[in-house]
């Protein structure tokens, strides 16, 4: 087996450190935020830090977390921290290194795991090696490690880190390289891009993967992983990780396809955005905010609410992309930091964000809940789906809490969710229906994105007559195939 045996049984939550928590151990008394429960800013900081996170562990335990995905924590000038200018250092606002170490040890007592965002591609230009090109030019002895042009390097021309009006505009009709004089991710002037073809760079870049490994990190979510088009150079990046740590857990932020990486000498999974797109065309049916969908790039595909039985061919060729043990170690999600959080695709309707839940919680591959989801946090596009966590429960929806626990609760009892064959049983009227087995047991679990009660035929070749386990069905019988109706907009599971 390539990928960790722990990540086939892991329930993630993703956390955007800024805003989870904030804990008073965290010495920034002296510094000024935005108000918590403020509506968030692209460039606001709100105070959240890694202690907070380790004061709510208790919470995220009873909810059955067994494993978190940080967002970026090195030290960083953006409340997203994609702009890392130190590698080896924890960002002071989040607390600094000993702020991961006491979580670590906390997460590890409590048999949480946690895994580190790694922005490998790019850089930030308050990133040393880069400034230093910038004061230095041709002199620097890391010119190499980022692509620079020669007229700035030789100081016929300024350099453009922070554009000018004029330079701005150049940026939206030519590369970076020749409008400020580097070459930069998407031509945001803040974020250089490596030059991983540089021995020193990758040896760096390998490095710092190692040390944060060795720290107790016990994986790595790889942004745009990608646009490092190069297989040799995820190869070794695999082949240092897994030596310091053979358990382990590589995954990649990709948002297609992604057989290339997923060999079993590269990543272990990606972030199945495959999965979450067909979850947002499929479950809100008539209450899908298109709107809202087209404000994501990578969504404007969504044209129109989905039938069950697309939705039902989507599943079953996403489940035959990979090999069996890569499926079952896939980071499944409805929704991130990166796109509008699944309530605000679905019109606030609740019933989708369950529906779309009980899909994620019985299917194979690793469920990721984004922080707050669990409580009914809403918010559009970034900045909005980055808000503060609220800790007043008075704001939580207690009821969908109930039904994240209970969801997670089925998992975790159950290895067929985890491990078990699935097989698509019926996709009709709105109803998606699947059975998954192991070691002898199996379960339904039917859909019903519908505005009506349904009922569902499936092939059963079991006497006995199931019951529900999870949600609600009526009438249900066993006569040659088995039979039962599953009201409007839920879903349930039988055993």
């Amino acid at each position: 087996m390539t990928t960790p045996e722990w990540a086939q049984d892991a329930i993630f939550y993703q956390i955007f450190p800024d805003r989870f928590a904030r804990s008073a151990r965290n010495p920034n008394d002296n510094l000024t935020f935005e108000d918590w429960d403020a509506p968030p800013t692209p460039h606001g900081f709100k105070g959240g830090d890694l202690y907070g996170v380790t004061e709510r562990l208790n919470y995220l335990k009873d909810l059955g977390i067994n494993a978190l995905y940080l967002n970026p924590i090195f030290a960083s000038a953006s409340n997203h921290r994609y702009h890392t200018f130190d590698y080896y250092n924890v960002d002071p606002l989040l607390g600094g290194n000993e702020a991961l170490r006491a979580l670590l040890d906390a997460a590890h007592k409590k048999n949480i795991r946690v895994i580190l965002d790694g922005v490998f591609n790019h850089a930030s230009r308050g990133f040393w090696q880069f400034h230093h090109v910038l004061e230095n030019g041709a002199g620097s002895p890391y010119k190499d490690w980022f692509f620079f042009d020669e007229e700035r390097l030789s100081g016929k021309k300024h350099w453009g880190a922070y554009p000018s009006p004029h330079e701005q505009k150049q940026l939206h009709h030519e590369d970076s390289l020749t409008a400020i004089g580097y070459r930069a991710w998407w031509n945001l002037p803040a974020l250089p891009k490596f030059n991983t073809q540089s021995p020193a760079v990758r040896e760096f870049l390998f490095d710092v993967a190692e040390y944060w490994i060795k720290f107790g990190a016990d994986g790595w979510r790889l942004d745009v992983p990608a646009e490092i088009d190069d297989d040799s150079f995820w190869q070794e990046f695999r082949q240092r990780v897994r030596k310091a740590n053979p358990e382990a857990y590589i995954v990649g932020e990709i948002w297609h396809e992604s057989q290339r990486w997923l060999q079993g000498d590269q990543f272990d999974a990606v972030m199945n955005y495959v999965c979450t797109n067909a979850c947002a065309a499929f479950f809100p049916g008539e209450h899908l905010d298109l709107r809202v969908a087209h404000q994501q790039s990578n969504f404007r595909n969504i044209h129109h609410p989905i039938g069950a039985h697309e939705f039902a061919d989507r599943v079953d060729h996403m489940m035959n992309l990979y090999k069996p043990e890569i499926t079952r170690s896939q980071l499944n999600l409805l929704d991130s930091h990166d796109m509008p959080r699944f309530l605000s695709f679905a019109s606030g309707d609740q019933n989708s964000l369950k529906l779309a839940w009980l899909f994620i919680m019985t299917i194979t591959g690793a469920p990721c809940i984004y922080y707050g989801d669990e409580i009914g946090l809403d918010g559009e596009h970034d900045p909005f789906c980055r808000k503060s966590f609220p800790w007043d429960e008075h704001k939580w929806d207690k009821d969908l809490l109930s039904y994240f626990k209970a969801l997670i609760a089925l998992r975790k009892k159950n290895p067929a969710f985890r491990r078990g064959d699935m097989k698509r049983l019926w996709s009709a009227h709105g109803v998606y229906a699947f059975s998954r087995s192991f070691e002898g047991k199996t379960f339904v679990v039917a859909l019903n994105a519908s505005e009506e009660p349904q009922q569902v035929h499936v092939t059963y070749e079991a006497q006995k007559t199931p019951r529900a386990v999870f949600g609600s069905a009526s009438d249900i019988s066993v006569n040659g195939e088995l039979t039962f109706t599953i009201p409007a907009r839920s879903g349930v599971a039988l055993k």
